[in-house]
């Protein structure tokens, strides 16, 4: 009996039939013409999401889920009969995620959305405590009254939300004086909670520090994304009192009912493990090169995640891009000129500490590093390209693309000469080394939200950092075109006759490079 074949997978499946007919090569490069044959008709990348997300889940930095995702592919690589190993850059703080329930249990039972967030201590089991709502006091000398009120309740820090109707829900539907109270409601809500955290004396960041050394049973936030049921999931530094993250609808209700005097009664059961400081580790893989075995060219993106959710697009879909593009390279280039490495970063969401540490420890292979390639965009396909101020960097982009199918190429706009991105994402690790370095984007250009135009597919607002960033959110369509892509431009790459040159464009006024520094190596010894 043949084994079943998931809709999903089979739709795409025939969607690959339908792009292989479709293909237009503008070159005889019979490399060119096998990668896309590779990739098209025989990809992995659904397989391979399906286990990174579905089976592996989110790849918080120090958790047993990133060390596990780390062996994962290491043993995939094996298959492939790529080269590859875990190079330890530092530690971190070790914690695993057990269950969160919150229910409230008066003035009525309801069970509640929301999760413990990363790094948060845990309940000694379940514990019931009534609400308070951060002090508006108009003076750090009525704060510090007011803090021994919080001993044995949970403090809620996030201001409400007038309402939890995305912003392009009520322009479409409101009447306009209807868009304009609403509007209005909300701009001032903002404000007086500014102010509110800023008459405090502490630093809003501070905050649960500050509740958790006064006794606090818990500290209660909302970081609404603006999306429907979607909430950023960050981290905690309290020490002893878990912080939840509650979604816009259930931290309002318990907002109200506290503000109104209606006593509501919170039941807790949040369960954690810390593991002290754990080891952490890039995955490094690498096709050895041939006539110039020394030089470089390095496909990476980050492998770690907020734990909220599965990290899918970001950057699940990234990592897979990396491995999906390395095992068709090895399949098609099995000798290439350049080595091409392929690093799946860690702990790129505290501050890109893997790859500035690979940055930092191999300056060997930085000075013969040729281009450095990022993914780390979530659905593509991929349309924008900065050239980050280097002037030759245009001339080998548009004589890569201009051997790429045009179905892929023709979608690709480049930003001539470009400037450097902030440290957003791992290539600013190289760029602070100077080394050409390259992150692809999604969307028109730079808009909005330049230079990563994160809007595209409401990433923003839907799945960047939060609740929502799982498995079913990804164009699988999308994710092999970048991967055949991908591989097209590091091959293009690593056969190119000289290295690029590393002059630059000089920095308009008041312009920087991103911010350089040493990668945190640790998370300061906490054995938390």
């Amino acid at each position: 009996m043949r084994p079943s074949v998931p809709v999903f997978l089979a739709c795409l499946l025939a969607a690959t039939t339908q792009a292989g007919a479709a293909q237009s090569f503008p070159s005889d490069d019979p490399v060119i013409r096998a990668i896309w044959e590779e990739g098209v008709e025989r990809s992995q990348v659904y397989q391979l999401g399906q286990v990174m997300m579905d089976s592996i889940g989110p790849r918080l930095t120090g958790s047993p889920a990133m060390a596990g995702a780390n062996d994962w592919a290491l043993a995939k690589y094996a298959e492939w009969d790529i080269e590859a190993y875990k190079e330890q850059y530092g530690t971190w703080r070790g914690w695993e995620r057990g269950i969160t329930h919150i229910d409230l249990v008066a003035p009525r039972v309801r069970s509640l959305e929301g999760m413990a967030a990363a790094w948060s201590p845990a309940t000694d089991g379940p514990v019931e405590a009534g609400v308070a709502i951060l002090v508006d006091g108009g003076s750090p000398e009525t704060f510090r009254a007011w803090l021994p009120e919080v001993r044995g309740k949970f403090v809620l820090i996030s201001r409400p939300e007038p309402s939890c109707r995305p912003q392009d829900n009520v322009e479409w539907f409101a009447r306009p004086e209807t868009v304009d109270r609403m509007t209005g409601e909300r701009e001032r809500a903002i404000r007086e909670w500014r102010e509110r955290e800023e008459n405090t004396g502490v630093d809003r960041r501070a905050l649960p520090e500050a509740l958790d050394a006064a006794g606090a049973a818990g500290i209660i936030r909302s970081q609404w994304s603006e999306g429907w049921g979607v909430n950023k999931i960050f981290g905690t530094g309290a020490e002893r009192a878990p912080v939840l993250d509650l979604s816009c609808e259930a931290y309002g209700l318990v907002y109200r009912l506290a503000e109104n005097g209606q006593g509501p009664v919170l039941r807790v059961d949040a369960q954690a493990r810390f593991l002290g400081e754990v080891p952490v580790f890039n995955a490094i893989a690498e096709i050895p090169g041939t006539a110039a075995p020394n030089e470089y060219v390095i496909l990476g993106g980050h492998y770690d995640s907020w734990d909220g959710s599965d990290g899918a697009l970001d950057n699940g879909t990234g990592a897979v891009v990396i491995m999906e593009a390395m095992r068709i390279l090895k399949r098609v280039v099995p000798s290439p000129r350049r080595t091409i490495i392929g690093a799946l970063w860690n702990g790129e969401e505290q501050g890109l500490n893997g790859s500035r540490a690979f940055v930092e420890d191999h300056p060997e292979i930085l000075e013969r590093t040729h281009t450095v390639f990022n993914v780390d965009h979530g659905n593509g396909p991929v349309t924008f390209i900065p050239m980050q101020g280097f002037a030759a960097a245009a001339g080998r982009f548009g004589d890569w693309l201009a051997k790429v199918p045009s179905e892929l190429a023709d979608l690709v706009t480049l930003e001539i000469p470009g400037m450097p991105e902030s440290g957003g994402t791992d290539h600013a690790s190289f760029l602070c080394a100077g080394v050409p370095a390259f992150s692809f984007h999604v969307g028109a250009g730079r808009g909005d939200d330049s230079p990563m135009d994160i809007n595209r597919w409401d990433t923003s607002i839907y799945t960047w950092h939060t609740n929502r960033d799982t498995f079913d959110k990804i164009v699988y369509e999308d994710l092999r075109d970048d991967a055949v892509m991908t591989a097209m431009l590091v091959y293009l790459a690593s056969e190119d006759s000289e290295l690029m040159p590393r002059n630059r464009r000089a920095m308009p006024e008041g312009s920087q490079w991103p911010e350089c520094r040493p990668p945190a190596r640790s998370s300061g010894g906490s054995s938390r």
